[in-house]
């Protein structure tokens, strides 16, 4: 049996990690960007995430939710300080497709209703309802395609409250700054009045803040920046560092119904490890903070650069886009195998930056060098 082919591969085995470095098979040393696709938050192979996982699972790796679990109950309540959301609920899953599939089903049960509103270019996720709710086409099979969304242009108010003013939409699904779309931001004014709108309409507003959420964006969640307060709030990537595990925060206006909602591997015994040990990290070594402002140095620096190859540069905190004027498949592919250097992509020319959120300056600084010289 061979492995089913997913992604095109890099001819690269990584087998070693540590801080914001990996090393492949034959020894090389190359910075990490990527992060695992925003995946690594507090960097690889940190001495107190394994210690706590190695420690766990001496005493226990599993049991099932139909007892009570102590480590959830420490992550919901670190989790509600560390974001803002201690009057929430959190429902612990497996991964980011997962957390916006059982926010959209809440939103429905709640509503009654079974219409979503979503951004163009929006990326939610490869299970039913939340591929369903992702902007490509090629993605979503025949057995998707409910016709339960509607595609709108991100920042475009006025189209969206059209739509709510229907009376018909469960939710509104929306990143406040697109991944995958190629770091598009959601602007204060956008999110303000759609905020305000699915408040009037009855709908629900869900904030995916799987990629942009867990400090990534220089705040605890990408939609603090924008001073709205969303009824569902997804996270899954670097609330683990590398562990599966996502969630849901719910607001209190959600009556809880027994059976509605269900899990076999979700807030296992090793996630909440996890999960605890980064929330440990993030608060220690203050890398909320620490990805504000690596991230602000490098988009100065970023913008400093643009010209006639680089043509824009967007984002916040660590999670950066920079736009060229051609197809950057070979200068991405010169990265890794010239440079040493890991980054991400969005479309065809836009390169996508996810570090890990301990970052240094200097690790900056000798990213920009390595750009440079592949430019």
């Amino acid at each position: 049996m061979t492995l089913y082919p997913v992604y095109p591969l890099f001819d690269i085995n990584i087998v070693r990690g540590e801080g914001c470095h990996v090393w492949d098979e034959q020894g090389t040393e190359y910075l990490d960007l990527y992060g695992g696709h925003a995946v690594i938050s507090v960097g690889h192979c940190h001495p107190h995430y394994v210690k706590r996982l190695c420690e766990q699972l001496s005493t226990l790796g599993f049991y099932s939710n139909s007892v009570i679990n102590r480590l959830q109950e420490q992550v919901a309540e670190r989790l509600g300080k560390a974001s803002g959301y201690e009057d929430y609920t959190f429902f612990m899953v497996n991964s980011g497709a997962e957390a916006n599939e059982n926010a959209l089903k809440l939103a429905s049960f709640h509503t009654g209703k079974s219409r979503v509103l979503c951004a163009q270019k929006a990326f939610h996720g490869r299970t039913s309802l939340a591929v369903e709710a992702t902007d490509n086409p090629k993605i979503i099979a025949p057995i998707n395609a409910n016709n339960h969304c509607t595609f709108l242009p991100l920042n475009d108010l006025a189209a969206f409250e059209a739509e709510l003013q229907k009376g018909d939409v469960a939710a509104v699904i929306v990143e406040c700054i697109q991944g995958v779309g190629g770091i598009r931001m959601a602007s204060k004014e956008f999110m303000q009045g759609l905020r305000k709108a699915c408040t009037e309409a009855g709908a629900v507003l869900i904030c995916d803040e799987i990629q942009c959420g867990y400090g990534r964006s220089g705040k605890f969640f990408a939609h603090q920046h924008l001073d709205v307060k969303p009824d569902l709030i997804t996270c899954a990537k670097g609330i683990a560092n590398g562990f599966p595990c996502g969630g849901v925060l719910i607001s209190p206006m959600f009556t809880a119904t027994y059976g509605q909602l269900g899990t076999t591997f979700g807030g296992n015994h090793l996630a909440c490890a996890a999960a605890l040990a980064v929330l440990d990290i993030i608060e220690d070594e203050r890398l909320v903070e620490n990805t504000a402002s690596v991230g602000d140095f490098l988009l100065s620096e970023l913008n400093k650069m643009k010209g006639d190859k680089i043509v824009d540069v967007r984002g916040q905190g660590l999670m950066i886009g920079i736009e060229f004027s051609e197809p950057i498949k070979a200068m991405r592919t010169a990265l890794v195998k010239e440079q040493h250097v890991f980054t991400g992509c969005a479309s065809t020319n836009i390169l996508r930056l996810l570090p890990p959120l301990c970052l240094t300056k200097e690790q900056a600084d000798e990213f920009l060098a390595r750009l440079r010289n592949v430019m």
